[in-house]
């Protein structure tokens, strides 16, 4: 008796490529500090290959209480350009507020004219501070996180899809946060401006998969960028079952994952990387 296997044989063999992101371009929002996310996202992105175009705005760190990097945009540009390791280390970048209308295209635009095309797109940006809990809020307060945050996304993947080429897969990737795992009482404009972001992962992923385009929203969980004070860093890492916050590279092996060919079937999700966050005792 044959026996017929109802599994088909799998036409594409495993392999292993050096650099899996080369001859691809990929814009970064949000790489202001050595200590961000952002930047420990697009060092991942150089190492695999890709060329950088990135974006930041310090005037935002210096008013937060952990400030800008000492070393200034030059330290972090020169830092990214280190990973490639192949002799080609440019990296392009641009400062510009998000908060404008007109920076989401503006900024696309750039970075398509500086590298040619673009690849793949990592919204990591973020306005935080000057929040508060209900009780506390304004409209001012509420429209200036919903800008950057919601706004700004939306309007850089809008542009990001419209110079996409179709050569090969895009990427978009954006950032939320754990707003929809429990409470932020202490942060109602933040938490609403990225729970956005989760909500419409779907619409826009669906809206561009026939471009072949992906769309991925990956939750970082509480990272050590630096942010926390001496009593909320103990309180969180208590919290977390190997007794350490998440450092950047914990989310920028994630996201350089999703940026990847190996990623080309996941679209649409959004993507917990916690570490065994606990958020009750």
């Amino acid at each position: 008796m044959t026996i017929m296997s109802l599994v088909e044989p799998d036409p594409v063999q495993p392999r292993h490529e050096a650099l899996p992101l080369r001859g691809r371009a990929a814009l970064v929002t949000g790489v202001s500090r050595r200590a961000g996310i952002g930047y420990a996202t697009a060092r991942r992105l150089a190492a695999l290959g890709a060329t950088l175009f990135l974006h930041h705005y310090t005037p935002h760190d210096r008013d937060q209480p952990w400030g800008a990097d000492p070393g200034g945009p030059q330290a972090v540009i020169d830092g990214v350009a280190a990973a490639r390791g192949d002799g080609q280390a440019a990296v392009h970048h641009l400062e510009l507020d998000l908060a404008v209308a007109e920076a989401p295209e503006q900024v696309v635009n750039s970075a398509r004219d500086a590298v040619g095309h673009l690849d793949i797109l990592v919204c990591n940006h973020a306005r935080s501070g000057g929040d508060g809990p209900l009780g506390t809020l304004d409209a001012a307060m509420l429209d200036a996180h919903w800008a950057v945050n919601t706004r700004s996304t939306i309007l850089l993947a809008q542009a990001f899809a419209a110079q996409h080429d179709g050569r090969r897969g895009g990427r978009i990737i954006v950032m939320t946060s754990g707003q929809d795992l429990g409470p932020m009482r202490d942060e109602v404009a933040y938490a609403a401006s990225k729970g956005a972001l989760a909500s419409i992962t779907r619409t826009l992923a669906d809206h561009l998969a026939d471009q072949a385009i992906t769309v991925n929203a990956v939750n970082p969980g509480p990272v050590d960028t630096g942010y926390a004070a001496p009593e909320l860093y103990a309180a969180v890492r208590r919290r977390f079952p190997r007794q350490r916050w998440g450092t950047p590279d914990d989310p920028a092996r994630l996201v350089a994952w999703l940026a990847t060919d190996d990623a080309a079937w996941i679209t649409g999700q959004t993507i917990n990387t916690e570490g065994g966050f606990r958020r009750s005792d």
